[in-house]
């Protein structure tokens, strides 16, 4: 890679990935971020994996060739376990994706590990592979919410998350862990109002600064670093409450979404 700004691609079907983009950006501001949320088929959990694979190669791989992206990272747990190995196989520049932390759990954990997490993400293959290859001495206990995301996306448009609603969903895995992963990018936005259900004892940890770390190294480093590089952020759809969003994106330094409408 040239001595240049690298332009990163973040990928998600909401607004969850803001999370990734978060953590990678604080360890790289100098870079040019270009932030895509497929809305238009959101929530990604419940779309046929034919559809999901055809969708994602179509709008990464464009995005790829239009805006000269240099790394792509797929903020999304559902798109990362099925899409993954194909992306890679058509681009020749690194895709970065993101699976729930449960080896690092599974280190932490002195009790037991609780799994929040999207019904698809619970009830995946993949999920039940690294529950068997890193934390068979430790009970997992799982929590499958669409709800947790719907409240992220309330969250990031200025509404007030229900508490009593909150620990209604996480009640079942309340005084039974001591480590819980924070298994959707969605969730780390509202990190505050779970770890105030779950109280202080339990550890919330996501992928989020591995993630960052896998990034840059990964990067060659450039020369402009302490320079804040460009910020874009497009929607396949007009987004819910957009100009709430909008107000709300100035936080993460960008501007207003821009439509990229998309069909298949």
């Amino acid at each position: 890679m040239s001595q240049q700004k690298a332009k990163l691609l973040i990928f998600d079907s909401g607004v969850g990935g803001l999370s990734v983009y978060q953590e990678i950006q604080e360890i790289l501001p100098h870079n040019d971020y270009i932030y895509l949320f497929d809305n238009a088929a959101y929530p990604y959990g419940e779309l046929k994996r034919t559809t999901l694979i055809n969708r994602v190669e179509r709008l990464v791989t464009e995005f790829v060739e239009q805006h000269n992206i240099d790394l792509v990272v797929i903020a999304c747990n559902t798109a990362s376990t099925i899409v993954l190995p194909m992306l890679r196989a058509r681009l020749s520049i690194p895709v970065v994706g993101v699976v729930p932390a449960i080896k690092p759990a599974s280190n932490l954990a002195n009790k037991a590990i609780g799994l929040i997490a999207t019904p698809a993400t619970i009830t995946r293959q993949y999920t039940r592979e690294l529950i068997n290859d890193f934390s068979q001495s430790k009970p997992v206990e799982m929590i499958g919410s669409t709800r947790l995301v719907d409240m992220a996306e309330e969250k990031l448009r200025g509404a007030d998350i229900d508490l009593k609603e909150l620990e209604h969903i996480l009640g079942p895995m309340k005084n039974n862990i001591d480590v819980a992963v924070l298994g959707c990018t969605h969730f780390p936005l509202i990190k505050n109002e779970i770890q105030s259900v779950l109280g202080s004892e339990v550890l919330l940890i996501d992928s989020g600064v591995a993630i960052a770390r896998r990034v840059e190294s990964l990067l060659t480093p450039t020369a402009g670093a302490g320079e804040q590089g460009q910020r874009e952020i497009y929607s396949t759809a007009p987004p819910w409450k957009e100009k709430a969003l909008n107000v709300a994106l100035t936080s993460f330094k960008f501007d207003k979404v821009r439509h990229h409408p998309f069909e298949i």
